[in-house]
């Protein structure tokens, strides 16, 4: 991967974290421990991404006037640049993750300012001294926010910058069209599902079939299986199994994936190979789920 700066197009969402025991009594009250914090998948990709050792991140994002000041500062604070465009008219997108005894968790989102992201927030200046553009998969699910994310791809491309894609979730995969994200991240450079959106994508039941599969539409992909590490293939095949990093008790599996993502960018930035990249970002995996939100502690 080319030497330069990472560049985050994406989101930043206000995460409302509520960790239970048992399953929420239908009805009735159930004790949990509540915890509102900044996340975001970009967001949270830009920030471990720091937290793994690069110097220069930056991230586009669109939040709402309600919270955009907080939101800038949190990154701030984790030492990413923050490129927020401010929307007048709807609020930061909120989402609320429950998070089960097993560090499993369930999301409720409410897309807000978010999928507004709109090509006049984006200028071609963004990709200056820029070595690699990452793009939430979340960008892709709502027409303005699509149109955003495919013109920076456009432009990245057109400089010769290596491109991400992270496809964010299953169930807006569902309903975007699988044939439509798939058309519309062909040729990336890197793909990074994690196991249920790879075998969505493909309609294959087994992880390493669809990551090699995959692998056809993107010069690599990066399967995440949780606990069972990641899978890396390329031009059709499977090229390298990496163990995950054993978690004694884990905490908060919110933000496992982004933590992966921003480990492994980093990691190639700084001139690892694919599978040295993709230990570190097994290992910004296992940190991840050792805290409460998605972003580093």
């Amino acid at each position: 991967m080319s030497q330069g700066g990472l560049l985050v197009v994406g989101d930043v969402v206000t995460d409302v974290v509520v960790r239970h025991g048992p399953a929420p009594a239908r009805g009735t009250d159930t004790a949990a421990r509540i915890s509102t914090l900044p996340g975001g998948a970009g967001a949270n990709v830009a920030c471990w991404a720091v937290r793994s050792g690069c110097r220069d991140v930056r991230l586009l994002a669109r939040a709402g006037a309600d919270s955009a000041a907080w939101h800038r500062e949190s990154l701030l604070r984790a030492g990413v640049r923050a490129e927020l465009a401010v929307d007048e008219e709807v609020p930061t997108a909120t989402v609320v993750a429950l998070v089960d005894g097993s560090a499993e968790r369930t999301f409720l989102t409410d897309s807000g300012a978010g999928l507004r992201l709109a090509p006049a927030d984006w200028s071609p200046s963004l990709l200056d001294g820029i070595g690699h553009l990452h793009l939430s998969g979340y960008l892709l699910f709502a027409p303005t926010s699509r149109a955003t994310a495919l013109l920076a791809l456009r432009e990245a491309r057109q400089r010769g910058i290596p491109v991400s894609v992270d496809p964010a979730s299953a169930g807006f995969l569902t309903g975007l069209g699988i044939d439509r994200f798939l058309a519309g991240v062909e040729g990336v450079d890197l793909l990074l599902p994690n196991e249920d959106e790879a075998c969505l994508l493909t309609g294959l039941p087994r992880p390493a079939d669809a990551a090699a599969k995959l692998s056809r539409h993107a010069a690599l992909v990066v399967v995440t299986l949780g606990e069972r590490g990641a899978l890396l293939a390329a031009a059709g095949a499977v090229t390298a199994c990496v163990a995950a990093v054993p978690v004694r008790e884990p905490v908060d599996s919110t933000g496992a994936g982004d933590a992966f993502t921003g480990g492994f960018l980093a990691a190639r930035l700084a001139g690892a190979d694919v599978t040295e990249a993709a230990a570190a970002a097994c290992r910004a995996g296992a940190e991840a789920v050792t805290t409460v939100g998605g972003r580093p502690a």
